[in-house]
């Protein structure tokens, strides 16, 4: 009785151990085929860059065949160097680095103070506000392409506006100017040109429009993580003298730099990375963003350069690469409590 009951237990262990590797095999299949499903995109946006022919029709092979390692780069070549006359890369660069960093900061402050009143602060409407919040990102940005073009395009005409209905605004300032002795137009108090760089065709502009679409989920995200910092910190600080402010800046911030982090992140790539609004707003090349400048590259009917549109998309990846890398310690512990309440 034994030895058939060794023999069963012996057979089941064998069996066992055949099913596991067999399962152990089959998962490995599965994240090998995952993981190749992933990197051919990027294999392929690289082999493209540095095909000096500029077309995916004729591709034939990854791997691009070339005369000499100076082909290899001819692709960047041209975008970064000999090309910048007819294509100012670098200026794009620069405009889509100048937006995406200024709306990040902008955001993740703006958001970081309105999550701190919703958490903190009891006030009339405030739940109100927090349904109507929920209720807007429920809408796509797109409804809201004309209303926001033609806003921007009237912006430029406040200056005129203002002069017209209020022509004695203008006149306050040699008022004052008198009155301190000052030389003639030394302050403009009430002068409104400023307001052209938020209007159409600016980067201001633009700004301003990421700032209206990025508070409402963000400042969602940053309350729930506001809401899991225990309130007696705030209550033994305002014991010792503190002021809202003083809380808010010196002990509140340094608590929540993991969701600072992934807001700042979520920010940064969205907008950097962003065409539709970019496209629509923005009409001069020179104030181009990274993202439109490169759809100029497979735009044209006969001319699609799809090496050199890998080249930029390689080279713009740069700068979101390095972002995230810097912040990633952040990002899972900001994601996972902001998510829940605890």
């Amino acid at each position: 009785m034994s030895s058939k009951v060794k023999w069963v237990e012996s057979s089941g262990m064998v069996q066992n151990k055949s099913e596991a590797r067999v399962g152990l095999i089959l998962r490995w299949i599965i994240v090998a085929f995952a993981i190749a499903f992933a990197l051919f995109p990027v294999v392929f946006i690289v082999a493209s860059a540095f095909n000096p022919a500029g077309t995916l029709a004729n591709s034939r092979s990854l791997i691009p065949k070339v005369d000499s390692i100076t082909e290899l780069f001819s692709n960047f070549r041209a975008l970064l160097i000999d090309e910048l006359e007819l294509f100012p890369f670098w200026n794009w660069i620069r405009n889509s680095l100048v937006v995406a960093t200024t709306t990040t900061v902008l955001t993740v402050f703006m958001g970081a103070m309105a999550a701190y009143s919703f958490s903190r602060f009891r006030f009339r409407g405030r739940r109100s506000l927090l349904q109507s919040i929920l209720l807007i990102n429920v809408f796509p940005n797109v409804l809201a392409l004309v209303a926001l073009y033609l806003i921007l395009l009237n912006i430029k005409n406040v200056p005129d506006l203002v002069a017209l209905h209020l022509p004695f605004l203008p006149a306050l300032d040699v008022i004052i100017e008198r009155a301190f002795n000052l030389a003639p137009n030394t302050i403009n108090f009430f002068d409104f040109s400023w307001m052209e760089l938020l209007g159409l065709n600016s980067l201001g502009g633009l700004i301003l429009v990421y700032l209206g679409g990025a508070m409402g989920a963000n400042t969602l995200l940053m309350k729930g993580y506001f809401d899991n910092i225990p309130r007696e910190i705030d209550e033994s600080a305002r014991v010792d003298g503190a002021t809202d402010w003083q809380i808010f800046w010196s002990l509140i911030l340094p608590l929540v730099r993991p969701v600072l982090a992934v807001v700042a992140v979520l920010a940064f790539i969205g907008t950097f990375n962003e065409f539709v609004l970019a496209g629509l707003l923005i009409e001069d090349k020179q104030n181009w963003t990274l993202m439109v400048g490169l759809f100029e590259f497979v735009n044209a009917d006969f001319n699609r350069d799809w090496g050199k549109f890998a080249a930029g998309a390689l080279v713009c990846s740069i700068p979101v690469v390095g972002v995230y890398l810097v912040l990633q310690r952040q990002i899972v512990g900001g994601l996972a409590s902001g998510a829940v309440k605890g």
